[in-house]
């Protein structure tokens, strides 16, 4: 499947637990949205779903989401703008706790180059997909809801089967 005009597609999740200047956890979200639309075009943002936080568990829930954005910045440029997106929100990445409140966080998920390919990498900077996904419920509920059929390249498994896995690893049965 080709991409008109060249352009990749990336996928991108959003998770806020704080109050900003900006407002509550979707005033966060919302305004992250904002500053992303000018790295190419927003074709799909999903719910916001409300969340227990993971990890470090001494903090108020979060607001995630997901969405996907048509875009021809390259992999790591996307990376370092997004990240510029979270300076300019207030998120210092270098002071916070690891894992802890913050006004807003964004992770490259998927990447999927102007020819279709899922991008697949591994530096010091970025990996892709992002390593973590498949564990989180957080990231794949919203991202099933715009992008359900996007393959894992390296597992091999649609985002619905990812998250199928994983909701089946918590039933009793």
């Amino acid at each position: 499947m080709s991409h008109a005009g060249g352009s990749a597609v990336a996928a991108i999740a959003l998770g806020s637990n704080m109050e900003s200047s900006f407002g509550d956890r979707e005033a966060n979200l919302e305004e992250a949205v904002r500053l992303i639309r000018p790295l190419g075009e927003v074709t799909a943002v999903s719910s916001f779903y409300d969340t227990e936080p993971v990890g470090f568990l001494e903090q108020p829930r979060f607001l995630n989401a997901a969405l996907l954005l048509k875009t021809v910045v390259e992999p790591l440029v996307l990376l370092r703008e997004l990240l510029m997106v979270e300076r300019v929100m207030g998120r210092d990445r270098a002071r916070a706790v690891a894992k802890g409140p913050r006004v807003i966080d964004l992770d490259l998920l998927f990447y999927v180059d102007s020819d279709g390919r899922q991008v697949v990498m591994n530096s010091d900077e970025l990996v892709l997909p992002h390593p973590e996904m498949q564990e989180r419920r957080f990231v794949l509920e919203p991202l099933e809801e715009v992008a359900p059929e996007m393959v894992h390249p390296v597992l091999g498994l649609t985002v619905r089967e990812m998250l199928q896995g994983l909701m089946s690893r918590f039933l009793i049965h």
